[in-house]
């Protein structure tokens, strides 16, 4: 199919100027059909998270081993983000978003049929993680789909795709008791097929798209990435943000059912709320950041964040609060809610904020490859935090030390992100 958005030859510099501003109509849709693949890859990523406690159950595994079952799929979705982004700015949105949805097909069905014990769970979680790639190619293609002035809300918006993490929560428990545990794996494979002919057949090539030239080498883009300091302050914020939401949107069900002697489908619908609160927080931090300082922004989402978490580690120590002769509880109804639903929108928000500042501090040839070294750290910062509770419950017995980690590393991040983008910023605005 032809690509009607490239400006032809031979039409003068005029003609070429105006072909390449991105027509409105058309990035929207760009926009929609690139937020739809990510929600669905998303969707498949996700799928053993809900599942975590009855394999433990089944199985008979250790509190480490299942996180380390949910952990897989984040780690090899974050270090699979640094090529498939350096691809992306090489190949194009057009040949990356069906190849990852084609390929996250195939562990998705391994797992519905042969994941019954943990070797399988583990094999087939390292492949399953390619889905979660799928972030380093919308972000460089919606970028470059839009004005500077409006990246930033629609980073946000396509953000909003980590959505698929919820509709994983809500869905998989529910499809598996129904209709047998390959359920939701076969419906998340017929999706990501049906996806996949979709974006083959309706994605377009941004105007003036920058790709590398055919000899490109993704590994040397991702090395000089990782080599280049802004990429690494972005990657450490990013690795908070992002990272606390995939760690609690792994976790949280884990946590409630061990601390709080929780139900298993209450605990997964717990972690769908926290995820779409996060969720629609996303685009908020992006919006915030096209009119407002981006590093104020970002700094005071952080500092929030790490005040619910504070909170969220009194609930879970049991605390009380003494009133003259009255004790009161910090219970989980309602202060533990109001401080994991102040998590979840502080950590959305902040991070569609650090997006907003990629979009500002990072030249549009080379987003990719910074998005892929980006999103890798944050989804980095996801697969550590569960092993970290994991660890921490089967040696304490309580969460309360990891979330006091969170509440700490939070802060540290926002007083960062006040003083760590003065020389980007001030060269970018000459």
């Amino acid at each position: 199919m032809s690509d009607t958005s490239r400006p032809t030859a031979g039409t003068g510099a005029g003609a070429v100027a105006a072909a390449d501003v991105p027509d409105p109509a058309t990035a929207r849709k760009m926009l929609i059909l690139a937020t739809l693949g990510f929600a669905i890859c998303f969707w498949a990523w996700a799928l053993l998270s809900p599942l975590a406690v009855t394999l433990r159950e089944e199985l008979g595994l250790t509190s480490l081993q299942q996180s380390l079952v949910v952990a897989t799929p984040v780690l090899v979705g974050s270090l699979g983000r640094i090529p498939a982004g350096a691809l992306t700015d090489r190949l194009g949105a057009k040949v990356m978003f069906p190849a990852v949805a084609v390929l996250t097909i195939i562990p998705v069905l391994f797992l519905g049929f042969f994941g019954t014990n943990l070797t399988a769970l583990l094999v087939g979680g390292f492949f399953l993680g390619i889905g979660g790639t799928s972030f380093a190619v919308g972000v460089p293609f919606v970028n470059a789909w839009h004005p500077p002035a409006r990246r930033g809300a629609a980073l946000g918006l396509f953000g909003m795709g980590t959505g698929g993490t919820a509709i994983a929560a809500f869905t998989t428990l529910q499809l598996s008791n129904a209709f047998g545990r390959p359920a939701p794996f076969i419906l998340v494979a017929v999706l990501l097929a049906g996806y996949a002919v979709a974006a083959y057949s309706l994605l377009r090539t941004p105007p003036a798209r920058a790709g590398g030239p055919a000899s490109a080498n993704w590994l040397a883009a991702a090395l000089r990435t990782l080599a280049t300091p802004v990429a690494l302050k972005l990657a450490v914020l990013y690795a908070i943000a992002f990272g606390g939401f995939v760690a609690f949107s792994v976790y949280l069900p884990t946590y409630l059912v061990n601390n709080f002697g929780m139900e298993k489908g209450a605990g997964a619908l717990r972690m769908a709320g926290f995820v779409v609160v996060s969720v629609l927080a996303r685009p908020v931090g992006g919006w915030l950041c096209d009119r407002f300082s981006k590093t104020l922004v970002l700094a005071s989402l952080l500092v929030g964040t790490g005040l619910f978490a504070l909170l969220a580690a009194l609930v879970g120590a049991g605390t009380t609060v003494i009133v003259g002769d009255n004790t009161y509880p910090v219970a989980l109804e309602p202060v533990g809610t109001v401080a994991f639903l102040g998590m979840a929108a502080g950590l959305g928000a902040g991070a569609g904020a650090v997006f907003a500042l990629v979009a500002a501090l990072v030249d549009p040839p080379r987003v990719g490859a910074v998005t892929g070294v980006v999103g890798a750290a944050g989804g980095l910062g996801g697969f550590i935090p569960p092993l970290l509770m994991g660890a921490i419950y089967g040696q304490f017995g309580s969460y309360t030390i990891g979330l006091l980690l969170l509440a700490v590393v939070a802060v540290a991040g926002g007083l960062f992100t006040l003083v760590g983008f003065r020389k980007e910023l001030a060269a970018h605005a000459q």
